[in-house]
């Protein structure tokens, strides 16, 4: 008996022993399940934190290489005298930007008649397309045709639309002046990209024909966002269409007029095809822009520093003017 006493705490003992081992390998077995797991959530956390990044990667190194490189080197360009062909760029400091901001310079030319342009052709553009955008909402008959011949500048290349233009406005035999004559009109025919004076307006009619139906189409999907039973009840009240225009559609409007003259502005400070292909920026500087200044600069006269400097200024006032509408705009919005 006290042998068999004897062997039963030890058996207990042995057997609490073995289960001691077995809750410790079972512990340990579930730290590792829970750190494989933790390890798993944590590397499946790191993926869906880099897998944005991804995605941009190509778009931010293509743009790294072909936007903000270039960027760069311009910069770096116009503080040398570089001609544009050769290896060799002598740093000579800000003497290109002395040259460009100089009193009299063409660059300060160039800069008004760019002004002028934007001006002219934004206030236009947005108040023909405005205009056309109200009309066609009517549903009148043939509507869609009017807006596809609208639209259809647009999908025309601005050297086509060019070339065009400068047989039409031809002073000897272009339409204009032979439609004039023909109405015994023919005090008012003018050489409309000859004459100093109204060249720079011939420019800026030939641009808003392009770009008017773009405001159309533009002003005609934010018209089609203003609910119907707004002009139901204007039509009830009595206004008549001046007053649902100024007090009701371009109220309305406002976030589309603002996107339209922050790319009118842009485009505006682009503008290059439409002039070097009907004045070359003649007669004399009267139609002189700032891109065909900076092409004049660095392609005729081999002078890349200048034509660099010219890229700078241009894109310093681009982003100037961008982010004072943009100050205004959040002004109104507020």
């Amino acid at each position: 008996m006290p042998a068999i006493q004897e062997a039963v705490p030890a058996a207990a003992g042995g057997s609490a022993s073995r289960g001691g081992e077995v809750s410790n390998a079972a512990a340990a077995a579930g730290k590792r399940v829970r750190a494989r797991k933790h390890s798993g959530a944590s590397q499946s956390s790191w993926q869906s934190k880099l897998r944005p990044y991804l995605f941009i990667a190509p778009l931010v190194i293509l743009s790294g290489i072909f936007i903000y490189y270039c960027i760069g080197f311009t910069v770096a360009t116009s503080f040398t005298d570089w001609d544009g062909i050769s290896s060799e760029m002598d740093f000579i400091g800000l003497k290109n930007y002395t040259k460009l901001l100089a009193p009299g310079s063409v660059f300060w030319t160039a800069l008004m008649n760019n002004i002028i342009f934007m001006v002219v052709t934004v206030v236009i553009q947005a108040g023909l397309g405005l205009l056309l955008a109200v009309i066609l909402k009517e549903r009148l008959r043939g509507s869609s045709f009017f807006k596809a011949i609208f639209f259809m500048p647009i999908a025309m290349a601005p050297v086509i639309i060019a070339a065009i233009f400068r047989i039409i406005m031809d002073p000897n035999v272009g339409a204009i002046n032979e439609a004039l004559r023909f109405l015994h009109l023919d005090f008012l025919a003018q050489s409309w990209l000859g004459d100093p004076h109204i060249a720079l307006y011939s420019i800026c009619a030939i641009n808003i024909f392009e770009w008017m139906g773009f405001s159309m189409i533009i002003y005609y999907a934010g018209l089609m966002s203003i609910s119907d039973d707004i002009y139901e009840a204007a039509k009830i009240d009595g206004c008549g269409f001046w007053n649902t225009l100024f007090r009701i559609t371009i109220p309305n409007l406002s976030g589309t007029t603002n996107t339209l003259i922050l790319l009118g502005i842009v485009g505006s400070l682009k503008t290059f095809d439409i002039v070097i292909q009907t004045t070359g920026g003649g007669p004399g500087r009267s139609t002189e822009f700032l891109n065909t200044y900076l092409y004049k600069a660095g392609v005729q006269q081999f002078n890349g520093g200048l034509s660099a400097a010219i890229g700078v200024m241009v894109l310093i006032i681009a982003v100037m003017l961008s982010l004072i509408q943009l100050a205004f705009n959040k002004r109104a919005n507020n």
